[in-house]
């Protein structure tokens, strides 16, 4: 089955997440090795977006709930641990008194 988000393919995690944001990942989390212009450069980038479009921190945080909540039964499958079960040892030594 084939995904499309705005007439746009979506194949990857990535793919659905850029498109819900309109907006890379990258841009947001940075990339590993970037230099400190290219880190500069992607933050002003960002600014400018955020300027443009002061919502989107909202519009993130709904869809990350929304995803949490459409997938919360795998992302907290917790299964309790069993505890043993204890003896106590009864001491026959004395007689009560």
């Amino acid at each position: 089955m084939r995904s499309y988000i705005g007439g746009h393919q979506a194949v990857t995690t990535t793919d659905f997440i850029e498109l819900a944001l309109g907006t890379p990942p990258e841009l947001w989390l940075g990339e590993e090795g970037e230099s400190e212009e290219e880190r500069a450069a992607r933050l002003d980038a960002a600014r400018d977006i955020l300027a443009d479009n002061p919502g989107l921190p909202d519009t993130v945080a709904r869809i990350a709930v929304e995803v949490i909540e459409a997938h919360a039964p795998e992302l907290f499958n917790v299964v309790p641990l069993t505890r043993p079960a204890v003896r106590r040892r009864v001491s026959q030594k004395g007689a009560a008194a």
